[in-house]
């Protein structure tokens, strides 16, 4: 974990130290800096990274969100099949989707809702893998850990694992899941870890609390800032632990102040959810390449009603924002929106009031993006089990990223007994989406 202020001993009157400055960087008990960290990821890339200036942010409705009750309510279908919830007409001619998700509908000239996307592991760890790597793997419903890395990752060894001008990491997970970390792509590509517990200590963390509560934290780092610009100290840094500096000190804590915002933007988005989805436009606004956020509670085997009207607006509130916020900042064509879970719901509603996992048809939307927005990709069949049109799998998912970020559909990496391996196989890019 990263402890952002170290074991600093220091008042305002104390000069800072470069003893002091190493300690900032400290990874947990292990001695381990910052500075080592961005030392081993550049050492661990073979190849020249590839710098970009577009980015996705990957919100994930963990537990498997409703398609029904979500992006294609099928109101004509028999009761017992249709959105319980009912559904609200789009800004785009004839057009709905659930009734929870009102301002999301008044902004659906920039998004693609995808009503044909499926696959076939209705686990919640095997259908997590699946869609946040583009393969399946059924043992990880038995706890085998992953196997493939997942889409950010790749981007950070694709990219290089900070951005060159602003230091910023490539990959930020804001909330992590199963399978959203690097695999045998190595521990220099785990994501920066915002929030929630580390799996390895290689891995950054800075609670949400502390970036944007404590007010305390901001103003330790800004007179350490000061005291190093008096002291001249950046003169006898290396490069490495420059550009560690610059991640604490730098843009890069100023994009994790949530402060720094005007309040009326922070208010639109709303408390939890709409702070992390803010996090998240800052984050790629400053450089970063991919942001994972976790927005979990989706698994309603039972009262399926009461649950959609907990969560879903929550996510109107937040997405809606963030929608609207990225175009009026002239973002559209550099941030990419993903919306999606591990599976859908089971088409017809049981006898708890529920759905149950449902692999073969899944919620899927995207927003902005280098993409033709204001459409419905796809159709499913009159009662919302299984695609009617050709369907859409998770490698077209990837393959779709891949095209926003620039990264080359046959890209290969050595994997771990130095065979050349191929991030995507057969995935295609969305060819209704594509420019």
């Amino acid at each position: 974990m990263f402890d952002i202020l170290g074991r600093i001993k220091t008042n305002p009157c104390d000069r800072t130290s470069r003893r002091d400055f190493l300690q900032v960087g400290t990874l947990g008990a292990t001695g381990f800096t910052l500075a080592d960290l961005l030392r081993s990821r550049a050492a661990a890339d073979s190849t020249r990274p590839v710098q970009g200036d577009t980015s996705v942010v990957w919100l994930w409705l963990g537990g498997g969100a409703t398609h029904v009750e979500t992006f294609d309510p099928k109101m004509t279908a028999p009761s017992e099949y249709r959105s319980i919830i009912g559904e609200v007409q789009t800004s785009l001619p004839g057009v709905a989707i659930g009734s929870l998700f009102p301002r999301m509908a008044s902004l659906a000239e920039h998004m693609t809702y995808v009503r044909s996307f499926a696959h076939e592991n209705s686990g919640h760890s095997g259908g997590t893998h699946y869609v946040m790597t583009g393969y399946n793997f059924p043992p990880a419903d038995q706890g085998m850990a992953s196997i493939k890395p997942s889409l950010g990752s790749v981007a950070a060894r694709y990219r290089g694992a900070s951005h060159a001008q602003t230091g910023l990491p490539t990959y930020v997970r804001i909330n992590g899941t199963y399978a959203d970390g690097p695999a045998w792509l190595g521990a220099a590509y785990n994501p920066f870890d915002v929030g929630g517990d580390s799996r390895n200590n290689m891995n950054l963390r800075v609670g949400l609390d502390r970036v944007s509560d404590r007010r305390g934290l901001l103003r330790g780092l800004d007179r350490l800032n000061r005291d190093v610009d008096q002291s001249g100290l950046m003169k006898g840094l290396g490069g490495f632990e420059v550009q560690a500096f610059d991640m604490v000190l730098g843009r890069a804590k100023d994009a994790f102040d949530l402060d720094r915002e005007d309040p009326r933007v922070r208010a639109k988005y709303g408390p939890q959810l709409g702070d992390q989805m803010l996090l998240a436009r800052r984050l790629c606004e400053a450089g970063a390449g991919f942001v994972t956020l976790h927005y979990g509670g989706w698994d309603m085997h039972g009262q399926i009603e009461a649950g959609c009207k907990n969560l879903c607006p929550k996510v109107d509130q937040a997405v809606a924002a963030f929608i609207d916020d990225v175009a009026q900042r002239g973002l559209s064509k550099k941030i990419l929106l993903v919306i999606t879970g591990e599976f859908g719901r089971t088409p017809r509603i049981n006898g708890s009031a529920g759905r149950d996992h449902w692999a073969p048809l899944s919620t899927l939307a995207f927003a902005h993006g280098n993409f033709r927005q204001g459409q419905v990709v796809g159709e499913s069949n009159s009662k919302a089990e299984v695609p009617k049109s050709k369907p859409i799998n998770p490698q077209d998912l990837m393959a779709t990223v891949f095209h926003h970020l620039g990264i080359d559909p046959s890209l290969h990496y050595l994997d771990q007994a130095g065979r050349p391996t191929p991030m995507i196989t057969t995935g295609q890019p969305i060819r209704e989406m594509l420019s």
